[in-house]
């Protein structure tokens, strides 16, 4: 296991001064909000340990538009997409105006929802709002899926929008799916259903032991089950009926140019920023981990994002414990920046299980 071609090997070592260039370019183009910790579902794998009530309050707009009008002021703001993230964005009462108010700033704008709320009036008014993408988190069938959000009626009202959005051709929009010991076995069955409701696009993620997830061993593919899912992953994409990718979550060695569109590449403060709920500058929404490089209530945003990010730019630092001697270190530069501790310790190296 493991043998990479040498079309493999010549394509990786593109992509590893492609992204060396990034390091040092490092154009915005993507902006997540945590716009809230609020959320309507109760996930076994949140890695933000969200509530109905937060004990943190949604930011108000006005703090965040100050910071995109910063950005205008530098950049491009057709070519960075702002991504609204929570908890679940719907419950805010005034997220359409936000969505209404990015998009006079002429930002393009995206929303990940858990579905909950995507009612057909719902969705009419965030297309309405000028939204560019959504994603909606569909987890398996229906029991599969209410046990993964602990939800008694999720699925339905999820499955609902996904019937809705895929047949709205004035919208970017996949499904992501997280896999799970629970759900693994039902993919196929899966990918059929999907297809049924007219879905084109579908990401596929695996959960990382963070938050909720930490002790939940039932969330945790093991290594036959890993396996399996890049060839489930790879057998789909070679099919072309639906168009499938696995996430962004880490290096992939024999299966990198395989099951994604893209070859891996931690993008989180090369090209990705975010701005937490409490105005935290960050990178990627996934990364909970302390790696925060200022605050928007301190901080000049533009001069953050152009003067710091080093933890994120520069990566040798990765270069120890099992990382230290990996042959594959060359291209995986350590892995994600969300599967690092507060310590910058790795939490999970998924070479582990393609052992």
């Amino acid at each position: 296991m493991g043998h990479l071609s040498i079309k493999q090997r010549l394509t990786l070592e593109l992509n590893r001064q492609w992204v060396k260039d990034l390091e040092q370019k490092h154009p915005l183009t993507q902006l997540f909000w945590e716009s809230t910790l609020r959320c309507n579902m109760n996930c076994r794998h949140c890695g933000s340990d969200c509530r109905v009530s937060s004990i943190h309050p949604d930011m108000p707009f006005a703090d965040f538009r100050k910071v995109l009008l910063r950005i205008k002021e530098r950049y491009d703001s057709h070519k960075i997409m702002v991504i609204i993230s929570g908890g679940e964005p719907l419950m805010r009462d005034d997220i359409l105006k936000c969505g209404r108010e990015i998009y006079n700033l002429e930002f393009p704008w995206g929303m990940v929802s858990n579905g909950r709320l995507m009612t057909p009036r719902k969705i009419d008014q965030v297309l309405g709002a000028g939204a560019h993408s959504l994603t909606i988190s569909l987890d398996g069938f229906e029991e599969d899926h209410n046990w993964m959000r602990g939800s008694g009626d999720g699925f339905a009202y999820a499955s609902k929008a996904v019937e809705i959005l895929a047949k709205e051709p004035t919208i970017k929009f996949d499904v992501v799916t997280c896999v799970n010991r629970r759900n693994y076995s039902s993919l196929e069955q899966f990918k059929e259903y999907l297809i049924s409701l007219g879905l084109k696009k579908w990401r596929i993620f695996t959960v990382f032991p963070v938050g909720r997830a930490a002790h939940d061993p039932e969330l945790q593919l093991d290594k036959e089950e890993f396996r399996g899912l890049m060839e489930f992953i790879k057998k789909t994409r070679k099919e072309g009926r639906i168009s499938v990718n696995y996430a962004c979550e880490g290096f992939l060695r024999e299966y990198e140019g395989e099951v994604r569109d893209h070859l891996f590449g931690c993008q989180a403060g090369l090209s990705i920023a975010s701005v937490l709920i409490d105005g935290s500058i960050s990178a990627c929404g996934s990364i909970r981990s302390d790696f925060h490089q200022g605050n928007i209530y301190k901080d000049d945003f533009i001069d953050v994002w152009e003067n710091r990010f080093h933890p994120y730019r520069d990566r040798s630092w990765m270069k120890k414990d099992q990382c230290g001697e990996c042959k594959w270190f060359r291209y995986c530069q350590g892995g994600g920046m969300h599967l690092r501790d507060d310590n910058g310790d790795l939490i999970l190296c998924h070479l582990d299980k393609l052992k």
